[in-house]
C-alpha cells in the first residue's frame, strides 16, 4: 500500500474508571498494560508515531519510565475521542494526518489491525475509518456487543446494541463493531464540534454522531480478535495470550 499520509497513533490512559481504576498501570508479564498496547502498535508499519494521551501524572511518570512518548491532557474529558484531539493538537499534526485512537485496553491488540484500520485512507475522499468482525446469532443478542449493519460499499449504515440487521430465521450474519477509529484530522475536529445527537444518546454509542451528520464512516472486516481488559478477572486472559506469544 503507497502511504501519502503522515499516520499517527494516539493511546488515551484515563486513571480513574469506575470498574477498573488505575486500569492502565495494570501489571501484565511486569510491564504496565499502557506499555503493551504502545508496543504492539508501535510494531505497526503504517505508523510514523505512537503516543500516550494521558490525565494522570501517574501514568506520565510510568511513561517516562518506561520510555513511551506521553501527552498530558486535561482531566474533564468526557471521551477518549476527546482526549485524542487535545494530543494531536498539542502535537500539531496537519490536517491531511490520519490520527488513529488505540483503545488502552486491549495489550494484545494485532499491529495488522492497525494496518488494515488506516488502508481506506488510500482514497482520499474517506475521512473515518474502524473495524469490524464476524460473530454468532447468540453473541448478537448481548447489548455489550455492538453491531454494525453495512452498505455495499463498506460505508457503515448504522451501528446497534440490538442485532442487526434483524434476522428472522436466526441464523443472519452479524458483525461486531471494533472500536478503534481512525480520523482524517480535520474530521477529528469536526467531531468534536458537533453537539451530542439524538440516535448517540439514545443508543451510548458516540460513532452515530459522525453518521447523523452525515460524515460516513469505511468499515474493514477483519479476521484478528481482540481481547480487551474491562476488569480486573480480564487480565488473566491477556497474561495467557502474551505468554503464549513469548511476549
Amino acid at each position: 500500500m503507497s502511504i501519502t499520509y503522515g499516520c499517527y497513533g494516539i493511546i488515551p490512559a484515563r486513571y480513574d474508571s469506575s470498574r477498573f481504576p488505575g486500569k492502565p498501570l495494570a501489571d501484565i508479564c511486569g510491564k504496565p498494560m499502557f506499555w503493551h498496547v504502545w508496543n504492539r502498535a508501535s510494531k505497526c508499519p503504517e505508523m510514523d508515531k505512537v503516543v500516550l494521551a494521558t490525565d494522570s501524572e501517574l501514568i506520565m511518570e510510568a511513561a517516562e519510565k518506561h520510555g513511551v512518548p506521553a501527552v498530558m491532557t486535561a482531566s474533564t474529558h468526557t471521551s477518549g475521542t476527546d482526549r485524542v484531539l487535545e494530543a494531536a493538537q498539542k502535537l500539531g499534526l496537519p490536517g491531511d494526518s490520519v490520527v488513529v485512537n488505540i483503545q488502552g485496553d486491549e495489550p494484545c491488540l494485532a499491529p495488522e489491525m492497525l494496518s488494515e484500520l488506516v488502508s481506506p485512507f488510500s482514497d482520499g475522499s474517506v475521512r473515518v475509518t474502524t473495524l469490524a468482525s464476524p460473530i454468532s446469532a447468540q453473541e448478537a443478542l448481548s447489548p455489550d456487543r455492538v453491531k454494525v449493519a453495512l452498505a455495499k460499499d463498506s460505508r457503515a449504515l448504522y451501528f446497534s446494541r440490538a442485532p442487526i440487521p434483524y434476522s428472522h430465521d436466526d441464523d443472519g450474519n452479524y458483525l461486531l463493531h471494533i472500536g478503534l477509529y481512525g480520523f482524517r484530522m480535520e474530521a477529528l475536529e469536526a467531531f468534536a464540534g458537533m453537539a451530542v445527537s439524538p440516535l448517540e444518546k439514545r443508543e451510548r454509542l458516540e460513532q452515530l454522531r459522525l453518521l447523523e451528520n452525515g460524515i460516513p464512516i469505511h468499515v474493514t472486516i477483519t479476521a484478528h480478535s481482540c481481547h480487551g481488559v474491562d476488569r480486573p478477572e480480564d487480565l488473566d486472559t491477556a497474561i495467557k495470550i502474551l505468554e503464549r506469544e513469548k511476549i
